[in-house]
C-alpha cells in the first residue's frame, strides 16, 4: 500500500491548527477512515531554527508535542481539557501537520478525491498545503520524518 503525505504549515497559528485536527477527526469517524487517515503534529521551537549555526542542520533538535487524544466519558474530557492546557505553546513554536493517506489498491478513486479535497478546506487552504507522492523526491524524508514522529 502506497502512501502519500500532505503536509500543512500553520506556522504560530494554534487556533487553525486545532481546526484542521477536529475536522480530520470528525472525518476518520464519520467516513470510517480510521487507519486510512493518520496525521501528526509537529511543534518546533522558532528560535532553534533561526537561531541554528549556519554550520547547524537541526538534525539535533526534535518536536516538541505531538497531541494524541484518545478515550471516551468523562476520562475522555479530564484528560482531553490537560493535554489541551499542557500542549497549548508558547508563541515561539512552528505548528506543522503532517497527514499520511494509506489506501488500498482498489481504492485509487476515493485516494484522489481525499487528495484533492483535504487541501481545499478551509482550515487547510491557509497553511500553504504541500502533497507528496511515492517517487517524488522529498518523499523518503516526510516518510522518516513521520515515522520519527510517533
Amino acid at each position: 500500500m502506497a502512501h502519500i503525505y500532505m503536509l500543512f504549515q500553520f506556522a504560530k497559528d494554534e487556533d487553525k491548527a486545532q481546526q484542521a485536527r477536529h475536522k480530520l477527526e470528525t472525518w476518520k469517524q464519520a467516513f470510517r477512515l480510521d487507519k486510512k487517515l493518520i496525521y501528526k503534529l509537529e511543534r518546533t521551537p522558532v528560535a532553534a531554527i533561526a537561531g541554528a549555526a549556519p554550520g547547524d542542520n537541526g538534525d539535533d533538535e526534535k518536536p516538541a508535542k505531538v497531541i494524541k487524544a484518545k478515550g471516551k466519558g468523562k476520562s475522555a474530557a479530564k484528560a482531553g481539557t490537560e493535554t489541551e492546557s499542557e500542549a497549548t505553546p508558547a508563541s515561539n513554536e512552528d505548528i506543522r501537520l503532517i497527514v499520511r493517506l494509506g489506501f488500498s489498491g482498489h481504492e485509487k478513486l476515493s485516494e484522489q478525491r481525499w487528495v484533492d479535497r483535504i487541501p481545499t478546506e478551509e482550515p487547510f487552504r491557509a497553511a500553504s498545503p504541500v502533497v507528496v507522492k511515492p517517487g517524488e523526491a522529498k518523499f523518503e524524508d516526510t516518510e522518516k520524518q513521520f515515522e520519527d514522529l510517533a
